[in-house]
């Protein structure tokens, strides 16, 4: 993560919305290590708002971040309580969960994706939107 310990990117008042308000705090955990959020934000609104800068690797190793925040694309997608592919632009965060890193196309307890099992990366190429070979 970029953003120095302790500092939060989130806004918390706006020139025109006014004062966002008091949330319920809760703590998620990325890759082992806590993160605060609040409730009612996506996975992906509370690590930006930690700093993070990178939330997968692809199969070939180079580094992906948010990109729509629509939950069309698949560079935002995570290992999310064990499950891989889980878009975290579009998953609400719960207190406690664990969010881990994604390298690749991720695994079910070990199993890599697409070997077998439920097929929940479907379409997904472990490029990136920008990345898409026709």
């Amino acid at each position: 993560m970029s953003a120095a310990a302790g500092t939060s990117l989130r806004v918390d008042a706006h020139p025109v919305l006014g004062d966002i308000g008091k949330f319920r705090e809760l703590t998620i955990y990325l890759d082992g290590a806590p993160v605060t959020a609040r409730e009612g934000e996506t996975i992906a609104a509370t690590l930006t708002a930690a700093g993070l800068n990178t939330f997968r690797y692809t199969k070939s190793g180079a580094p992906r971040r948010m990109y729509c925040g629509i939950g069309r694309c698949t560079d935002c997608v995570m290992v999310v309580d064990g499950s891989p592919n889980v878009r975290t632009c579009v998953t609400l965060v719960r207190d406690g969960m664990d969010v881990r890193t994604q390298r690749g196309l991720g695994s079910w307890s070990g199993v890599a994706a697409g070997s077998g099992g439920a097929d929940h990366g479907a379409g997904m190429d472990g490029e990136g939107a920008g990345d898409v070979k026709r």
